[in-house]
């Protein structure tokens, strides 16, 4: 066989094959069953904390109704896996018509790239002030959960908008399932800059596993509390 080269590569290169194949098969097999069990996490913790807090909506309704008119819940276009757009829930925390204005607001924007966040933000009523404050606002989202369209941990679910704007490795956040909380939520939220939020995101994809998702969601709990970076 040392004469004919060719004939080695023929006789190795199956073999090779094989290993390489049986290693994809194997990580496919992984992924496939930690996102199976994603999802079912996602169905139990999402039923639960929809659960405790079911005696608070019907009062964070009601402050929403007292303090400014217009529908209750706010959906809106938001960008989940894989590039698919879904309808995004949470408990109007604006006046109706903010998103008309905007473009004149813009330039006071708290936070750099695409993302448009104020601080002061003329356009929050007193109640939705303490309820994106405390992240009651995001409890609707819970329904988003058990659809399917989001997780409970993973990247945040950007505007068409905003992704349009995102850069090549930023569009890698579409590979997996957006979620109500991730690394930015427990690093500090809107005090994160936009290239380090996306960085964050991207490592969350590259090291996912239940562990991390635990760890993720029992940090959410004091992050929310000590309001870093809520507004």
């Amino acid at each position: 066989m040392t004469g004919y080269p060719e004939l080695k590569e023929l006789v190795t290169e199956p073999a090779n094959s094989i290993v390489e194949d049986s290693a994809d098969s194997t990580a496919v097999e992984r992924r496939r069953s930690f996102d199976t069990f994603k999802r079912f996490t996602d169905i139990a913790v999402a039923s639960l904390i929809l659960l405790l807090f079911l005696p608070v909506i019907p009062v964070i309704v009601l402050l929403i109704k007292l303090d400014s008119p217009g529908p209750v819940l706010f959906g809106q276009k938001r960008v989940g896996k894989d590039g698919r757009e879904f309808d995004f829930f949470k408990f109007r925390s604006m006046h109706v018509g903010a998103e008309n204005v905007i473009a004149s607001l813009r330039p006071l924007s708290g936070v750099d790239g695409p993302i448009f966040k104020l601080k002061e933000d003329p356009r929050v009523p007193g109640t939705g002030r303490f309820l994106r404050r405390s992240s009651l606002d995001e409890l609707p989202q819970l329904l988003n959960v058990l659809t399917g369209d989001m997780s409970i941990v993973g990247p945040r679910p950007n505007l068409p908008s905003e992704v349009s704007q995102y850069l090549p490795w930023q569009r890698r956040r579409l590979d997996v399932t957006p979620g109500i909380t991730c690394y930015w939520q427990i690093a500090g939220r809107s005090h994160i800059g936009f290239q380090e939020w996306m960085r964050l995101d991207l490592e969350y994809i590259r090291n996912r596993s239940l562990v991390t998702d635990i760890k993720i969601m029992l940090k959410t709990i004091p992050a929310v509390i000590a309001r870093k970076g809520a507004y």
